[in-house]
């Protein structure tokens, strides 16, 4: 179960990507919408350390058990 947390985790860096560098894209024709995307794509980043952590710390707990 965890090789598929850890896929599914690079997804979301995967999506970030995507979404950071369509935002850059559509900055010069509608800023807002590129805005949206920047910001979409930093709180996509957020989640993928906050999964990280946990996954991390699950393991550990998991190890020691």
């Amino acid at each position: 179960m965890f090789k598929a947390w850890k896929l599914f985790q690079y997804g979301y860096l995967i999506i970030a990507i995507i979404c950071m560098v369509e935002g850059i894209l559509k900055l010069k024709d509608d800023p807002s919408k590129g805005y949206l995307l920047i910001g979409f794509s930093i709180f996509i980043t957020l989640v993928f350390l906050f999964k990280r952590f946990f996954r991390k710390k699950i393991e550990k707990r998991n190890q020691n058990q």
